[in-house]
């Protein structure tokens, strides 16, 4: 009889030990690491503000002063292109570089929106990996993509009319913040593409 005692007792103890094993981690695991968030399954928070960080060094180092200026004030990259639109007298279009957005060409001539290019450019590294890349990253593979095979990203893109992911009215606001910003800064009001003169939107 006593034994039996004993060993029900024994097991009531190891059950209860197992019960209350889970919330005695979870509490230990609080007060140990109280000073710093716990990681769940390896998972860093501050990653993609360092990502974001790392991203806008690399930007900065790759594209112009100005074309930095330009991103860091307005939060957009302008593109002269080459490709040469009948409807604007055979002067080439310019492209909006957004983050996580279309590539938007329109005639700078006129501020007339020509379509919506939508291109992506997801991060497989592991183990983390998104379908996005950092918003600076985003922009820096448009921009080299367009700088160095225009015909070729525009070709292969999905193209739509404006308005389709952007509304127009953001868009002409910020061909007018454009053209302020570059009133306003030490910046030629010009460039020179395929030998033709290209002014900003007024």
């Amino acid at each position: 009889m006593l034994l039996a005692l004993a060993t029900s007792a024994l097991v009531l103890l190891v059950l209860l030990w197992q019960l209350a094993l889970p919330p005695l981690r979870r509490a230990l695991a609080r007060r140990g690491g109280a000073s710093r968030p716990v990681a769940q399954d390896g998972y860093d928070p501050g990653r993609e503000l360092r990502a974001e960080q790392r991203a806008r060094r690399l930007l900065r180092s790759c594209v112009n002063e100005e074309e930095w200026t330009m991103y860091r004030d307005l939060g957009f990259l302008r593109v002269w292109g080459t490709q040469v639109i009948a409807a604007a007298d055979g002067a080439p279009c310019a492209y909006l570089i957004y983050p996580h957005l279309p590539i938007v060409a329109y005639l700078p001539q006129t501020g007339v929106l020509l379509g919506e290019y939508c291109v992506a450019f997801p991060d497989h590294t592991r183990p983390y990996g998104s379908p996005h890349l950092p918003d600076s990253d985003d922009v820096l593979v448009k921009w080299f993509a367009l700088t160095a095979d225009e015909r070729g990203l525009i070709a292969g893109a999905n193209m739509h009319l404006p308005g389709r992911q952007i509304a127009p009215k953001r868009l002409r606001q910020d061909l007018a913040r454009l053209a302020l910003w570059e009133s306003q800064s030490s910046w030629p009001l010009a460039r020179s593409v395929g030998g033709l003169t290209q002014a900003s939107v007024a």
